[in-house]
């Protein structure tokens, strides 16, 4: 059956290749970049493929909260119902690290905006929708201090703390939805894969990003993934695994979505 997936952060890198390969097996695509010239690029690109569903392109900066929420209106007006989100785009360097609204880029990014667009689309997936987040094998406690743009912190520890902040969000949600809600897988596609941000974070070419879209892709697809929601499966290990520690200390873990949502309701 095709599917109507959203993928953010689909103009390069992991967001790309797994919207090509969802493209040639004919599923409906809506795409998310934050350049307009790249986002009508591969638009055309994505249309061009053999067997392409339809492409339909969506232009915003997730580091900018009232372009994230317009985002979510947009869909919300465009479309009663789809079937999987996949919350690729992240962010790992930045020459200005500090968003528009006084927060930290990654946080706001990697952490934050996925979780506006889980909590007010979710409605649209339904209990047969799913939830992909992107999170990785850098994990670190999360400073509830930086994750409120109060402190700053290295490229790397925003990194780390913002993918295990998206790993605890996973599990509060998929517990908070039940069978009533999308099931909410987070993942690591694979560590140093050759994307644009793994070139500018640590100077390397990286591993095939084929690695990565063929997880999302069977995550976002395959029978019986919904049965592992708010589980975090490591594509370093080929299974589901252990997050750090405190992505399974349920109390922690409502401490960030609690900070979250403070955050949203403020900005």
């Amino acid at each position: 059956m095709k599917k109507m997936i959203l993928i953010t952060g689909a103009t390069d890198g992991i967001g790309l290749e797994t919207a090509k390969l969802l493209a040639s097996d004919g599923h409906n695509l809506l795409i998310h970049g934050r350049n307009v010239e790249k986002l009508k690029a591969v638009k055309s690109l994505l249309a061009a493929i053999p067997n392409a569903g339809s492409i339909n392109s969506y232009l915003a900066d997730l580091s900018v909260l009232s372009d994230v929420k317009k985002l979510v209106e947009d869909i919300k007006n465009e479309y009663k119902s789809f079937d999987v989100l996949i919350n690729n785009a992240g962010i790992f360097k930045s020459n200005n690290t500090i968003t528009p609204d006084g927060l930290d880029l990654r946080f706001v990014v990697n952490t934050i905006s996925p979780y506006i667009f889980a909590q007010e689309l979710s409605p649209l997936l339904g209990s047969s929708g799913r939830i992909i987040n992107l999170s990785s094998a850098a994990q670190s406690p999360v400073n509830i201090q930086a994750l409120l743009g109060k402190v700053k912190l290295s490229d790397m520890e925003a990194y780390a703390q913002s993918k295990l902040a998206i790993t605890m969000w996973s599990k509060v949600l998929a517990e908070k939805f039940g069978g009533k809600g999308p099931a909410i897988i987070a993942v690591n596609p694979g560590s140093l894969l050759a994307s644009k941000m793994v070139k500018e974070g640590f100077g390397v070419e990286g591993h095939d990003l084929s690695i990565g879209a063929k997880i999302l892709k069977r995550l976002a697809l395959e029978e019986g993934i919904a049965e592992h929601s708010g589980q975090y499966f490591d594509n370093d290990k080929g299974q589901f695994s252990q997050p750090h520690p405190d992505g399974l200390n349920l109390k922690k873990s409502e401490e960030v979505v609690e900070v979250i949502n403070t955050m949203i309701n403020k900005y």
